[in-house]
């Protein structure tokens, strides 16, 4: 299994590629390439093509959740299959996997829309749509968390964002959140967008959905931004008990907080044209 960083807030010293406050990953797994969100704009485009990877044969597309620097990239990526099929190039028919919330206006602050742009209407016109709430296993190994159980109180941050479901105003628990769980032979590989359901309690149900307690890699954004010292101290306590094998934290995680979480487990860096692979 692999998995290559196509966005990141961060990029590498002597790699040049573009970095954005977003998030994007390819995931190689299972003889099935995975792209997981999309980032803001179309950088994760111009980075894949100058790590020379094609997009055009991916085979699913996850989002972790609707915020706009998740999915926003989801255009640029419409126009570059469209433009495939205009020059009658290759490309494959990805399907989409996502919450059921997904495609729900989001609103923060006065700002009229923080959430997916598209309808979706307009995307299964593209891509085939598999929205689901549960666990959706996409091969033997990979599997969509769908709703995350919030089990710890700790991790219950101030709803501020709002959504708007049937037309009504409601506030925004954040409940498409979620995130991939791979199983590798040396156990399991957490990838995340921002967690904003709590990253322990991800991985807390990772490993129930999976049956499996080993955690090799966690990889993507904790949601530790200046967070609150009960939060950030239990989240330390947790890691120290989780025991894993290498941790990347990265694009919503600040420099406090990583300093912090390297104090309690392996933590590596992160940035635009990371390669990682696992066995």
């Amino acid at each position: 299994m692999k998995l290559t960083v196509l966005i990141d807030n961060n990029t590498l010293i002597d790699r040049y590629f573009l970095g954005e406050p977003g998030v994007s990953y390819l995931i190689e797994a299972d003889d099935k390439k995975i792209l997981f969100d999309t980032g803001y704009s179309d950088a994760f485009i111009r980075n894949a093509q100058k790590l020379n990877i094609n997009l055009l044969d991916i085979d699913h597309i996850v989002l972790s959740h609707a915020h706009l620097d998740h999915t926003w990239g989801l255009d640029p990526l419409i126009k570059l299959y469209t433009e495939a099929q205009i020059e009658y190039l290759d490309h494959s028919q990805p399907d989409l996997i996502a919450h059921p919330l997904i495609f729900n206006s989001r609103t923060y602050c006065g700002l009229q829309e923080i959430g997916t742009l598209l309808s979706a209407d307009k995307v299964s016109r593209i891509f085939k749509l598999k929205l689901s709430s549960e666990p959706l296993w996409i091969t033997e190994n990979v599997v969509f968390l769908g709703e995350i159980p919030r089990k710890f109180a700790f991790e219950h941050d101030p709803l501020e964002s709002r959504i708007i479901i049937d037309g009504k105003e409601h506030e925004d628990e954040l409940l498409d959140d979620t995130a991939l769980a791979i199983k590798t032979k040396q156990g399991l590989v957490i990838i995340t967008g921002c967690s904003h359901s709590g990253i322990c309690n991800i991985i807390e149900y990772a490993k129930k959905v999976c049956n499996e307690e080993k955690i090799v890699d966690i990889i993507g954004g904790f949601h530790l931004l200046n967070p609150p010292e009960i939060k950030m101290k239990q989240t330390m306590d947790y890691f120290h008990r989780l025991n894993a094998t290498e941790v990347h934290a990265c694009h919503c995680t600040d420099l406090r907080s990583k300093i912090k979480l390297s104090e309690v487990c392996n933590l590596k860096e992160v940035g635009c044209g990371l390669q990682l692979e696992y066995r």
